[in-house]
C-alpha cells in the first residue's frame, strides 16, 4: 500500500509542478492546490501506514499499552489542510481581482507596470 501511495505522491508533485510552469493563473493555482495535496500525502504515507489502535490511554493507566497510531502525522496533516486551504483562497480573490482589473489571466498579458512605447525587460537570463 506505500508503494501504491509513494508513487502517487510523485504524480501529484509532477502534476503540480507541470501546472505550476504554466502560463495561466488559473492553472498556476490548480497546480499550487495539487502540490499541496501531494505534501499532504506525503507525510501521511511517511508516518507509516497501519492498522492500529487510537493513542488513547485507557482509564487507570498511565501509559500506553500495545501498538498504537502515531498521532503526530495526523495532526501536521489537520494543520497543512487548514493553512493551504485559506493559503488557496487568498490565492484565488488575488487572481480575480487582477482578471477584473487587466482583462486576462495570461501572465504574458499582466505586465501592465511596463510602459506601452518601451521595450520589454529581460524575459530570462
Amino acid at each position: 500500500m506505500e508503494m501504491v501511495l509513494s508513487i502517487l505522491v510523485g504524480l501529484f508533485f509532477a502534476v503540480g509542478i507541470y501546472l505550476m510552469l504554466s502560463k495561466h493563473v488559473i492553472r498556476i493555482l490548480l497546480g499550487i492546490a495539487i502540490f499541496g495535496n501531494a505534501v499532504n500525502l506525503l507525510i501521511f504515507t511517511a508516518g507509516r501506514i497501519e492498522r492500529t489502535a487510537p493513542p488513547i490511554i485507557p482509564h487507570g493507566l498511565e501509559t500506553i499499552v500495545g501498538p498504537v497510531a502515531n498521532p503526530l502525522p495526523q495532526a501536521l496533516i489537520l494543520t497543512a489542510i487548514v493553512i493551504s486551504f485559506s493559503f488557496f483562497a487568498f490565492l484565488l480573490v488575488l487572481a480575480y481581482r487582477a482578471y477584473q482589473e487587466i482583462g486576462t489571466d495570461d501572465t504574458d498579458g499582466m505586465r501592465v507596470a511596463e510602459p506601452k512605447g518601451e521595450p520589454l525587460p529581460p524575459l530570462g537570463y
